[in-house]
């Protein structure tokens, strides 16, 4: 990979902090998920479904209490951006499982977005039993199969291709891995931060300046901004476009869980290996690379065309979702010591302010009339009042 890089930076000069994450990243010899895709215990990250089945549970009853919310329409599709090995999605069904008298009358389906060939191979195994098959060339999907619940499963590589209809987005851990740009301020203005071959050492990258401007400085850098240091990532930005133009057209909301801000911070680029800390610019291909993500880009590129909520913290949203009550009865239906303590490490890796409880945040989209009547001008009375959004409100129990 650092051949590769080397080479194309000896032909055409520095390339965007984006173009180097890009090729690092899902290059499709040498890119770190093309190759490896480590998540878990036993790769360079784990994520929260991976440490928790209550995570995966809380979101499904998210998703059906919205449902719920929405007047139960007769379909529902689930589409997840970016499955990892399928934990989610399959404790997600588990829920959809256990509530099926509620959901009887609905036509559920999901539709993975994933565009690494080996972590949909993981995510079938997990999700199907392995029993799938490629899709004929006519359908958008490449490889479809039914769960082990009985609901059917699609995958895509783009969400362009996923059907329009009613529609459950899921993004959790997806936006972070995106490609960004970054951009310094300087005296002459603004630069973008590029990577370039550090000429002292030959087969060692380094980060130089941008010597003037270049187009995504124009066009990203917004003109009341008041840091000196920016990452933007314009690919997030289309995602949300698309996600919130097609909510606003077909119904649904999407769920974002990241680790990320609401547009304070400023260099959070880094890389992962083994789960510790690694230099993003040393051995491309083999660590994680990652960046937080700007919760008020993602606001912005919304457009108005749907509501948002959030950012909240991830222990604030758990904690409204009832993980309390959650916990305690896994607790009181598991018997054996190792089984309690592993709950009660769980519990804590997700709530712990030290920990996940902080850093990730879940944030969403929903359709303006969710929150606010469309027809609020006139005799509000006869109204009642519309259901709290679950997770974004305190839980109140009955």
């Amino acid at each position: 990979m650092l051949r590769h890089l080397t080479r194309k930076l000896r032909a055409s000069g520095p390339v965007t902090v984006a173009e180097y994450m890009r090729e690092a990243l899902t290059n499709p010899g040498q890119g770190y998920y093309s190759r490896r895709g480590g998540v878990g215990e036993s790769g360079d990250f784990i994520t929260s479904p991976e440490i928790s089945q209550v995570f995966g549970e809380l979101i499904g009853i998210w998703y059906i209490s919205e449902w719920m919310a929405m007047g139960k329409p007769t379909t529902f599709q689930l589409v997840e951006l970016g499955p990892g090995r399928g934990t989610l999605t399959e404790d997600i069904l588990r829920v959809f499982k256990q509530l099926a008298s509620v959901l009887s009358t609905c036509d559920v389906s999901v539709h993975l977005v994933e565009v690494s060939p080996k972590l949909s191979e993981i995510q079938a195994v997990m999700l199907t039993g392995g029993k799938v098959q490629p899709s004929p060339e006519d359908e958008t999907a490449y490889m479809k199969g039914i769960s082990k619940t009985g609901i059917p499963i699609f995958w895509y590589r783009d969400i362009q291709d996923v059907p329009p209809g009613y529609s459950f987005y899921l993004a959790h851990e997806f936006f972070d891995a995106l490609p960004i740009h970054k951009f310094q301020r300087t005296e002459k203005g603004w630069r973008e931060v590029l990577v370039d071959i550090d000429p002292e050492v030959p087969d060692q990258l380094r980060f130089v300046l941008s010597p003037s401007r270049t187009p995504a400085t124009q066009n990203f850098i917004q003109p009341e901004e008041t840091r000196d240091h920016v990452e933007v990532c314009p690919e997030a930005g289309v995602i949300v476009q698309r996600l919130a133009s097609r909510i606003e057209k077909d119904g649904g909301a999407a769920l974002v869980a990241d680790y990320g801000h609401d547009g304070t911070k400023t260099d959070t680029f880094r890389g992962f290996r083994n789960h510790k800390l690694h230099d993003v610019l040393s051995a491309p291909g083999t660590a994680d690379l990652t960046a937080d993500v700007d919760f008020s880009y993602l606001r912005k590129m919304a457009q108005g065309k749907t509501a948002t909520l959030g950012p909240i913290k991830q222990r604030e949203f758990l904690k409204n979702m009832g993980i309390e009550l959650r916990l305690q009865v896994l607790l009181q239906n598991s018997s054996d010591t190792a089984t309690h303590e592993q709950l009660l490490h769980s519990y804590d890796m997700l709530m712990n302010p030290e920990k996940m409880g902080d850093c990730f945040n879940f944030f969403a989209l929903l359709p303006h009339h969710r929150l606010i009547h469309p027809d609020k001008k006139d005799k509000q009375e006869s109204k009642s009042p519309l259901p709290p959004v679950a997770g974004f409100n305190e839980l109140l129990l009955k």
